[in-house]
């Protein structure tokens, strides 16, 4: 069974999730923007260890507190290379990472598969990465919403293709975003307007 823990930090409430099988002490972080010492003594309280950290995309407040835990754990950090182009007023600074991953990546960790898709828009590199039946979508795909495509390096057009497909995906996946409470898929494809075209 798939057991997450929201971790929402700082001004944008950026939700920090930690992914784990319900028995397994291994897990993976997902988007850390904010406080790295919060972040790892509520590994330590649970007596996890992360086996990597995954990142929707590179902006700032979801990479702010990644080079701090890969210091202090020790563990790879994975990003989609396209983000490597976002201006560095985005990022704040270069971004830290150890591999990078595309589309229809799987990766076997914490006794999961994370699979990536490809969802970019809000930035060239945003991806949506699915475990189980969990899909965490970053700032690509909110609850009745979907991500700012304003931004250095966003683009309307690839938001309007990722969230096609997104509107077209036959699975039913609870939707964890960068921002915001959950949701499930079916449901914003039922009623959420970008999905229908909207943007």
């Amino acid at each position: 069974m798939l057991t997450i823990d929201t971790l929402p930090f700082g001004s944008y409430q950026t939700n920090c999730y930690i992914v784990r099988e319900q028995s397994c002490e291994s897990c993976v972080i997902i988007d850390p923007g904010y406080q790295p010492e919060t972040i790892l003594a509520h590994l330590r309280k649970e007596g996890l260890t992360p086996e990597a950290i995954l990142l929707t995309h590179g902006h700032f407040d979801h990479v702010g507190a990644v080079r701090p835990l890969a210091e202090a754990l020790g563990c790879p950090v994975y990003l989609c290379k396209e983000d490597l182009s976002l201006p560095p007023v985005m990022t704040d600074g270069p971004l830290h990472y150890t591999h990078t991953y595309t589309e229809g990546d799987a990766l076997a960790l914490a006794g999961l598969t994370f699979r990536v898709l490809q969802t970019p828009g809000h930035t060239p590199g945003s991806v949506c990465i699915v475990a189980e039946d969990a899909m965490f979508c970053g700032d690509t795909l909110f609850a009745g919403s979907c991500g700012r495509v304003d931004f250095p390096g966003s683009s309307v057009a690839d938001m309007r293709r990722s969230l096609a497909r997104l509107a077209n995906l036959t699975e039913n996946y609870t939707v964890y975003p960068g921002h915001g409470g959950p949701s499930t898929l079916r449901e914003e494809q039922q009623y959420n307007p970008y999905l229908k075209g909207l943007l």
